[in-house]
């Protein structure tokens, strides 16, 4: 039996996440997934590969709004939930140019001096439909200020695999996940095409290339070479390093730790071999 093990939902983007034991699922991705983000003086999304001291930026859901804290400066701010400014500009994540809406000047001031560096803070508005990518899902599927997909799920099997190889096993958090699910094999999800959870249905689309956060400590801010120095050795293909699946989704409602995940339909073409074994 495959069933939710943990959830998680980033407010900020690339800032620290937050464990939760539900989420409600909207049309583009969890509630308060990925709504802000940092941008620099180009309108260009900021994060951890560049300033590795955001991870160390503690996130919460307040009643007032989204509350940072930030320990190194024993400083905190409160992101409103709606922004006060009425300014919008065109903001860049990777190859995509969406509208996002500038919360306040106190808030681009505040991230500003504790990341020592010029920034500001933005809110994707409702109005604002940031289509994914066309070759891997349906023309009517939106997400946030997330890489590219709404969610990204990993198996705890798939960790625990993960671990075995390396010399400092390391926690899930390096790898950012919305959905993390017990049971089953390592690498099961590789092949998820198809399945539900509740009354909401998750579609499979394509495996997530890592980057250099997977190697920075959530913890620390400090930079190692693992865990990509290891995946590389066999989760590597198509000159990408590939952990996790990201999904696309049907429906909302909530979701909640303990629920079960009803595999439908499974997608060979996307599965490893792994020490001989299909993944």
């Amino acid at each position: 039996m495959l069933q939710i093990s943990q959830l998680y939902i980033y407010p900020v983007k690339s800032l620290a996440g937050i464990a939760v034991n539900s989420a409600r699922v909207t049309d583009r991705g969890f509630e308060y997934d990925r709504r802000w983000m940092l941008v620099d003086p180009d309108n260009i999304f900021i994060s951890q590969r560049e300033v590795p001291e955001m991870a160390l930026m503690k996130v919460q859901i307040a009643d007032e709004g989204v509350r940072i804290n930030f320990p190194p400066k024993n400083s905190s701010f409160t992101i409103p939930f709606h922004p006060v400014s009425n300014e919008f500009a065109n903001v860049t994540i990777w190859d995509d140019t969406c509208v996002g809406q500038f919360v306040s000047n106190d808030a681009d001031d505040w991230f500003s001096a504790m990341l020592g560096i010029q920034c500001r803070l933005v809110y994707m508005p409702d109005e604002a439909a940031r289509i994914t990518d066309q070759r891997y899902t349906p023309d009517h599927s939106i997400t946030s200020f997330s890489d590219a997909y709404p969610f990204l799920i990993i198996g705890q099997a798939s960790l625990d695999d993960l671990n075995s190889r390396l010399s400092e096993p390391l926690p899930m958090d390096r790898f950012r996940p919305n959905i993390v699910f017990t049971g089953g094999s390592a690498y099961q999800e590789d092949s998820m095409h198809t399945f539900v959870i509740g009354n909401i249905t998750f579609h499979g689309v394509k495996l997530c290339a890592r980057c250099v956060i997977t190697t920075i400590d959530q913890a620390t801010a400090l930079k190692n070479k693992e865990p990509l120095k290891t995946l590389a050795c066999y989760r590597f293909r198509d000159n990408k390093i590939l952990f996790g699946q990201n999904l696309v989704h049907e429906g909302l409602g909530e979701i909640t730790v303990g629920q079960t995940l009803d595999v439908l339909k499974l997608n060979y073409e996307d599965r490893f071999v792994v020490a001989g074994v299909l993944s």
